[in-house]
């Protein structure tokens, strides 16, 4: 089945661009020239995919993102002109998947736009395979749960949404607590791709930062995930169970 993507830009060229390369690639493609635009698109049908510009007008693309991720977990790419650093590190605090600067190799786009629709697939139908009935894994780690079935964590009674990269972070530190796990390895069982070093290195960190936001009482003294300086991270070994 062909994979919707959503292109948001208010350069109608570059919209034009991306769509030549993605359905050259057999991708159904619509563009959108401001957020607004594209939240209608949204509602109107599946969207499988987001590439989204930054700098846009009504709608600006953090605005976009941040509506977005309140309902859907789908893929989000920013392509943005916006070269600090921080621009990069909010845009993946708030929900995206990756961020590409402008300008942009086509190509380069649509090999981040196929490998995120690879790991999203493998992802949502790891729990579609089970059949009807079977229970599905838990891994319980101190009193924090994490649920295969809802592909969520439990804390004290409270359901704590995960994105799917949160996720497979946690289901790899949680599978053996006080194991250390270095960068690359967290970023190749995670996002299911080459390890580069560099500004993967900052991804990590910025979407282990989140995860502590949401599983720590005090995220900057963290009694979960441990930061082992100059190898990776581990989660702190307590009471362990699976099922």
């Amino acid at each position: 089945m062909k994979k919707n993507i959503l292109i948001v830009d208010d350069q109608p060229e570059i919209a034009e661009l991306l769509r030549l390369y993605l359905e050259k690639e057999g991708y159904d493609v619509i563009e959108a020239h401001d957020g607004m635009d594209a939240l209608m698109y949204i509602s109107k049908g599946k969207i499988d995919l987001m590439l989204v510009d930054l700098m846009m007008p009504i709608i600006d693309g953090y605005q976009l993102i941040k509506k977005v991720r309140e309902t859907l977990h789908i893929p989000i790419i920013i392509i943005s002109a916006k070269q600090e650093d921080q621009d990069k590190i909010f845009g993946l605090q708030i929900g995206a998947d990756d961020f590409i600067q402008k300008p942009f190799n086509p190509l380069e786009v649509v090999a981040r736009v196929q490998a995120l629709l690879r790991r999203s697939y493998n992802f949502s139908t790891q729990d579609t395979s089970q059949p009807k009935g079977s229970e599905t894994s838990k891994k319980v780690v101190g009193d924090l749960t994490l649920d295969e079935a809802t592909f969520s964590a439990i804390r004290n009674g409270v359901v704590i949404q995960l994105t799917k990269i949160e996720y497979n972070i946690l289901d790899l530190l949680m599978s053996t607590p006080g194991r250390v796990y270095t960068k690359q390895q967290i970023f190749e069982r995670a996002w299911n791709d080459y390890y580069m070093g560099g500004e993967e290195d900052n991804t990590i960190n910025v979407h282990i930062s989140k995860i502590r936001e949401k599983i720590e009482d005090n995220p900057k003294k963290p009694t979960y995930i441990k930061t082992v300086r100059g190898l990776g991270y581990k989660f702190e070994k307590k009471n362990t169970s699976f099922s």
